[in-house]
């Protein structure tokens, strides 16, 4: 085998490369005077940082986008989140089938790893569907938004709105209104619900997953959702509710945060904050003053996340149903995991294990790194520096203050938490492992062990 066959030897490992190479280009441009407002090249850690930020649609920023980057660099910015948000693979299938190219069978598997659907025969009819939704989705979204920011900014809003609509929908959280104050987000529009509603609602779109919108827009035609749309949509809905009344619950009385609004937009603004960590990064409440017990709740639903082949990162909220289950099915006594009466295949259950336990590791590791290394004095609480790690590797973007203070080391560890996150801690263990291996099907001796 060539080495060039040997390095895209599998689907994960050529989706893995494909997101590197996105973000090396990124920093690269994003490096370019012409890019930044000062007419000077920033330091290629800070590109880096920018460029991995914005392809795997996380939304933590060591510069204010607006006030940092021309319209070139925020063009390059939102370039990269469409690309990260849908991938690279989409894109490059999507021109091959609308060049009426026939796909090879290797090009099929690249898509369907990267669509995570289960019929690889569906690639070519799911991937016009896809394409065709989002362009339809961040239209729509960009419209609603514009009649806010263009009677506000004129000419300006259209491209506001614009790129909100994309990084929305894209749960980048990246955003341009910094010219209403440095790293602003969506503070100013707590009483705007044409604002937090419509970046809210194309989270939510966005973060469900395609190959669920696929099944409920042509449940007229089935009658049936597969059960993996039924995990997604349950699960989603509960965190969103619980989410919703743990903000309320918790900041109610900060006079910080949600304290002074009143009530009707505390309730917007704690269903807003409850969907934005579902992986988006937007905020309308300034994180870095929530108390404490927010910041786990909120460490909870970033770590969870959104739906697999979707514009979310986290775990998966179907990964963390599964290992749910199993601990019910245990304590039931049954042999195998159970939801809603069906049986879950056990290598299923092996990989959302395996990636729950490897996302803990990454978590747990980048945490103790960055406090040891980068938190000198206690600036920082160890609750603060792993909401941002989580924030990090769940691609979600809502900071606590640690990135703006970031040295050398913290942003390499955010780096690396961002990429493995957005790529899936699995799918890079797997690309990082030699192919071609028949070991697995090797009769090993059964051995006896106790736990518990």
């Amino acid at each position: 085998m060539s080495k060039r066959k040997r390095i895209f030897s599998t689907p994960t490992r050529t989706i893995c490369i494909s997101f590197a190479i996105i973000i090396l280009a990124g920093s690269l441009l994003l490096m370019l005077p012409i890019c930044n407002k000062d007419g000077q090249m920033i330091s290629f850690l800070d590109a880096c940082f920018t460029a991995t930020s914005a392809t795997c649609v996380t939304g933590l920023v060591v510069f204010d986008t607006f006030t940092q980057f021309t319209g070139l660099g925020q063009g390059v910015i939102l370039a990269l989140i469409q690309l990260g948000g849908l991938g690279f693979v989409t894109f490059s299938t999507f021109f091959s089938v609308a060049l009426g190219k026939k796909m090879a069978l290797r090009s099929m598997q690249l898509a369907q790893e990267s669509f995570n659907t289960f019929d690889i025969n569906d690639v070519t009819r799911l991937v016009k569907f896809i394409m065709a939704m989002v362009f339809t989705v961040e239209f729509a979204g960009a419209l609603v938004l514009s009649t806010t920011f263009i009677p506000k900014y004129g000419l300006d809003g259209i491209w506001i709105s614009v790129f909100l609509a994309v990084s929305a929908f894209c749960n980048a959280g990246f955003d341009i209104l910094g010219r209403e104050g440095a790293y602003a987000s969506l503070i100013n529009y707590n009483d705007n619900p044409t604002v937090l509603i419509t970046i809210a609602l194309l989270i939510i779109i966005g973060g469900l997953g395609f190959i669920v919108w696929n099944e409920l827009l042509n449940y007229h035609k089935t009658h049936k959702f597969m059960l993996h749309t039924k995990v997604v949509l349950i699960v989603t809905a509960i965190l969103l509710v619980v989410g919703t009344l743990g903000f309320m619950a918790f900041e109610w009385n900060n006079p910080e945060t949600m304290g002074p609004l009143p009530t009707e937009q505390k309730v917007l603004s704690a269903f807003f904050q409850s969907t934005t960590l579902r992986t988006a990064g937007f905020n309308s409440l300034d994180f870095a003053t929530m108390f404490d017990i927010t910041k786990i709740l909120s460490i909870i639903l970033m770590f969870i996340g959104a739906a697999p082949g979707s514009t979310g990162g986290g775990v998966k909220v179907s990964t963390f149903a599964v290992v749910l289950m199993t601990v019910v099915s245990v304590v039931k006594g049954r042999e195998d995991t159970q939801i809603l009466g069906r049986k879950i295949d056990k290598k299923v259950v092996y990989r959302a294990l395996a990636i729950i336990i490897i996302s803990l590791f990454v978590v747990g590791v980048a945490t103790c790194i960055i406090y040891l290394t980068s938190n000198p004095g206690g600036v920082f609480s160890g609750v603060d520096i792993m909401l941002e790690v989580v924030s990090g590797f769940g691609t979600v973007g809502v900071t606590s203050g640690v990135t703006a203070a970031a040295n050398a080391i913290t942003k390499v560890v955010l780096i690396l938490s961002m990429f493995i996150g957005r790529v899936g801690p699995v799918s890079l263990a797997i690309s990082l492992t030699m192919s071609g291996s028949n070991k697995r099907n090797q009769v090993i001796p059964e051995g006896k062990i106790i736990v518990g």
